[in-house]
């Protein structure tokens, strides 16, 4: 911990100047309600929250960083939603990508479950794929056109699962989260904090880094399963403004731009800017607290870096330029990412 906090006193009193333009990618999950209670409706779910989403129109309006909004197909099904959608897309500049919540998308199957879904390596690959195209198919129809963007609900991106996404028009995929390995499910913990090719796909993992690489190394290597995940609770910067607080999420920047990162992402939930739909935010203070956080951090990241917003899109339009390293081949790597 001495390390630690060392390392943190040092980063936090120097100024890091980008070579390039830092590239911020600004995205929310879109999501129906209720999943911080613990539970995974198969159906009756409502997305109330989405009307919210117009409140983040200052962050490309008077910011310049427009939003990816990854949705679900509860999001894509309702009226409601959608008529936000269209302001938000044809207002703000907003990319609207895809977010499989299997067990609420259709068609139904007996193995939904109200609590623990099944991980998707886990299910029938017949009824993800069927799923899978028909989250595609309401995106589609949305949006005239295919959806390319993609992130995968509680970062269940097993390696098996990726050739899908390729099959299916997926250009960039976002559901990589580093220095994570999920109980049962998939295990991201070595990925790379900037984005890289696997696979056919850009794949473009949040911003969450190692206080102490070497220290991460180390318990990659000595910790047990049932305990490894635990790093980051201790051991973790990340840009997510529901998981660390503001001077966190600036040290994250710092040690991602240090080490030569050329891509900041960070995200939230939509159900977390709804007071009461999550622990995180419990009334209206809370909500607007949220939302100042998160425009201050981008001002800060405006006066502390030459940035640019980004949509995934448009991070993929810009790939060949900045040279993303390609991912060493499966049977070279450790875990799935």
């Amino acid at each position: 911990m001495v390390v630690i906090f060392s390392a943190w006193l040092y980063t936090a009193r120097m100024m890091v100047t980008a070579q390039q333009p830092l590239k911020v990618i600004v995205s929310l999950d879109v999501e129906e309600e209720g999943l911080f209670s613990g539970r995974y409706a198969s159906s009756g779910c409502t997305v109330r929250n989405v009307q919210l989403l117009p409140r983040l129109a200052p962050l490309t309006q008077e910011l310049g960083f427009p939003l990816t909004l990854f949705c679900t197909h509860t999001v894509f099904a309702d009226p409601n939603a959608r008529s936000v959608l269209t302001f938000m897309r044809e207002r703000c500049n907003a990319e609207i990508g895809a977010h499989l919540h299997h067990w609420s998308t259709p068609p139904p199957h007996e193995s939904d479950k109200i609590t623990a879904p099944t991980r998707t390596d886990q299910m029938p690959r017949d009824l993800l794929q069927r799923r899978l195209e028909a989250l595609l198919h309401a995106g589609q129809n949305f949006l005239g056109s295919p959806v390319t963007s993609f992130r995968m609900g509680r970062w269940d991106l097993k390696s098996v699962i990726r050739p899908l996404l390729t099959e299916h028009g997926i250009k960039l995929d976002s559901s990589v989260c580093p220095l994570r390995a999920f109980t049962n499910g998939p295990d991201h913990f070595l990925a790379p904090a900037d984005p890289y090719w696997v696979d056919g796909l850009l794949e473009a993992p949040i911003t969450q880094v190692a206080i102490c690489p070497p220290l991460a190394r180390l318990w990659h290597k000595i910790a047990p399963q049932q305990i490894l995940d635990s790093f980051c609770y201790w051991g973790v910067a990340s840009a997510n403004p529901l998981w660390h607080y503001s001077g966190v999420m600036r040290l994250a920047a710092r040690l991602h731009v240090r080490r030569g990162g050329k891509v900041l992402s960070l995200f939230w939930h939509s159900s977390e800017m709804m007071p009461g739909a999550s622990p995180h935010i419990k009334d209206e203070d809370g909500a607007d607290r949220l939302f100042k956080k998160i425009y201050n951090y981008l001002i800060w990241l405006k006066e502390t870096f030459p940035v640019q917003g980004v949509t995934a899109t448009r991070l993929y339009n810009d790939a060949p330029a900045l040279q993303f390293a390609q991912c060493p081949p499966q049977d070279e790597r450790q875990g799935d990412w």
